[in-house]
């Protein structure tokens, strides 16, 4: 970040011909670091002053070389329209979040090759455990067939909520969103 300004006696063109210079440099230069996303929009407005006072001169007259000329104003220089380009950017970005998120279903659990999440347990639901109590890897089977070993029978929604006697809890990440717990009573 850097800070320049311009001291001296202007006539009109002189003085327009440089607000406009450096104020185009500035938006395309002032962007790129962190505090200069505040303090470029603030330096443009204060090159706005010096602008309007160099437009209340007359027109040049004498002098010992011919006056620069001006130029196009701000608004039509090109160079100057880069300064949409982070403000284009941080809204590419964010919409891009929301895109992606709407893609992917907005859910907390994402996937991974090769790794699977945990399904989300009905109520009524049979399931058997490929795993141990502390480390459960339960999986959704039939009701029917010889590996089902529990049944869903309620969810805990209020604390303090208990499962019934003989009841076991399944680990959060089979609830709903990953934040109720499930009560599995044993088939057998």
């Amino acid at each position: 970040m850097r800070f320049l300004s311009r001291r001296g006696s202007f006539c009109r063109d002189c003085g327009l011909a440089t607000v406009r210079d450096m104020s185009a440099k500035t938006l395309w230069q002032g962007w790129w670091g962190l505090l200069s996303l505040f303090i470029t929009p603030i330096t443009v407005l204060m090159n706005l002053s010096p602008a309007a006072r160099f437009r209340q001169l007359p027109p040049p007259a004498g002098g010992f070389r011919p006056p620069l000329d001006p130029g196009k104003p701000l608004r039509r220089r090109p160079i100057a329209l880069l300064f949409l380009v982070p403000p284009l950017a941080i809204i590419a970005a964010v919409l891009g979040l929301i895109v992606l998120g709407a893609l992917t279903g907005g859910s907390r659990a994402h996937s991974q090759p090769g790794i699977e999440t945990a399904p989300t347990l009905t109520i009524g639901a049979c399931v058997r455990n490929d795993g141990d109590w502390q480390h459960q890897d339960l999986r959704v089977t039939d009701c029917g067939a010889p590996d089902a070993r529990y049944r869903a029978t309620r969810r805990l929604a209020k604390p303090g909520e208990t499962c019934a006697r003989g009841e076991l809890y399944a680990d959060l990440k089979y609830g709903p969103r990953g934040t109720t717990v499930t009560c599995l009573k044993p088939l057998h």
